[in-house]
């Protein structure tokens, strides 16, 4: 049986004093309240811990959404895993030190823009930060031996162990039988023949625990919850990258990429176009600096352009493409409205541009 009442110091020894203390890096999914739950069960007291990068895309849904979108959608997740389990949970934004891990990854990106291995190893120096503060006596987390291809490897998990400083002190209980035994587990302080071997993709092993423990209202199992994983973001992404030149991406131009149709009209000039009413209301936050383009009398999105004040004829060539996008039937001529940049009202009476020979290359 694990210890209750005794912890584990520093350099790793056990000592009296209180029950087992554990940071716990909690996303609210699946995999994290389960190895939070095996925890509690073993008389842990754990403290949650969520970190937000600014490139969650449930945190975007949740900033674009209308009054009446389904609550249950737009909770945080983290927080309901938190009262379902009993646990403090703290949200942390990390996001402008993190813009310099997807900047400067230094072990490099997964198949898009996903620096998923610096990405784990810093949330995981904040943890240890948190660790020492709170006088715990380790940082666990669901991760799963075999499930993500690139930070959930066997090498790359000690990597991000060794990159962390958490050497010795960093538990995955789902996956713990399957990796070297951590101090906690060598001291007594853990019981590790209650712990998982779990590795894989599959779901199906946690999904059957967790609901025998009496937890059924988590999200499914689904992944992509990274906007830098998502291969249309990562394509803008690396267009934003290439034509800022020496100036770097700031967090307004982080968030417009997560919206919107994009368009490389030229080198210096890019195009948005909303998609649905939300994101045309929330395009309208960035209308100040921004030349904004709207249809007249008919119903059709609204459209920004970005990086640079567009000539007379590349706006006109903007209202080309956001009448598009209207409610217009083929080549019936659209009236446009420009306003912003320097100059007082315009309007540009345009045909929709439909010809893919010309719009395709544009397309981000």
């Amino acid at each position: 049986m694990a210890q209750t009442d005794s912890t584990v110091s520093p350099d790793g020894t056990a000592s009296e004093g209180r029950r087992p203390r554990a940071v716990v890096l909690l996303s609210g999914g699946l995999d994290s309240t389960l190895a939070a739950k095996l925890l509690q069960e073993q008389g842990v007291e754990v403290i949650g811990v969520h970190f937000s990068t600014g490139f969650c895309v449930t945190d975007h849904k949740r900033a674009t959404a209308r009054g009446d979108e389904n609550p249950k959608k737009l909770r945080n997740e983290a927080l309901r895993a938190g009262a379902d389990l009993g646990v403090p949970v703290e949200l942390i934004d990390i996001s402008a030190e993190y813009l310099d891990i997807v900047f400067n990854p230094k072990h490099g990106y997964g198949a898009n823009m996903n620096p998923c291995i610096d990405c784990r190893a810093f949330m995981l120096r904040k943890a240890k930060a948190i660790m020492e503060e709170k006088r715990a006596d380790f940082v666990a987390t669901g991760e799963v031996l075999g499930q993500r291809p690139m930070s959930q490897r066997r090498d790359t998990m000690r990597v991000v162990e060794r990159d962390s400083g958490l050497q010795g002190r960093l538990l995955r209980p789902l996956s713990a039988l399957s990796l070297e035994p951590t101090e906690a587990e060598k001291s007594g302080l853990i019981d590790r023949s209650k712990l998982l071997g779990l590795r894989g993709r599959g779901r199906r092993a946690q999904m059957d625990l967790i609901e025998a423990k009496g937890i059924t209202d988590y999200p499914l199992p689904a992944g992509g919850c990274c906007f830098l994983t998502d291969a249309n973001y990562a394509r803008k992404f690396k267009d934003k990258m290439a034509h800022r030149a020496q100036d770097r991406m700031n967090w307004e131009d982080v968030t417009l990429l997560k919206l919107g149709r994009h368009f490389r009209v030229t080198p210096g000039l890019k195009f948005i176009v909303g998609r649905k009413e939300e994101e045309n209301d929330f395009l309208e936050r960035f209308a100040k600096t921004r030349v904004r383009l709207e249809a007249v009398e008919i119903n059709g999105p609204v459209g920004l352009t970005d990086e640079s004040l567009p000539s007379p004829e590349e706006e006109r060539l903007c209202a080309s493409i956001l009448a598009r996008y209207t409610d217009s039937k083929g080549d019936n001529v659209v009236p446009v409205r420009a306003e912003g940049g320097g100059h007082g009202e315009r309007l540009h009476d345009v045909t929709p541009l439909w010809d893919e020979t010309v719009l395709g290359p544009m397309r981000l």
